[in-house]
């Protein structure tokens, strides 16, 4: 099981053990973070599981759907490493990613 590294909106850093094939919003939601709300819990429908991705694992994930890019569109804190995590599967090769859960709008 790979290991993922999230930073709560404090800074506060913790290491959650992930399964391979849920996603890093179920890994973190299920890992007691409950600042990542995931209002929709998992549909892609609300932007509330909104996080940033480690710059070195992006590229290692799949590409972003036009849903999900006019979703975080909405966000006035989306930058250039934000993803919706019901949107990104966790697999072996995010082991040791760090995930910035995103301040709320």
């Amino acid at each position: 099981m790979p290991q993922i590294i999230v930073i709560n909106q404090s800074g506060e850093e913790s290491t959650v053990e992930a399964v391979e094939g849920r996603t890093l919003m179920e890994t973190i939601r299920d890992g007691g973070f409950d600042e990542l709300l995931a209002l929709c819990g998992g549909c892609c429908s609300c932007a509330t599981c909104h996080v940033h991705i480690d710059p070195a694992f992006v590229d290692k994930l799949p590409a972003m759907s036009d849903d999900e890019n006019d979703l975080l569109d909405s966000s006035d804190h989306r930058n250039e490493f934000s993803r919706l995590s019901c949107q990104v599967p966790v697999t072996a090769a995010l082991e040791g990613c760090k995930v910035t859960i995103a301040a709320e709008d």
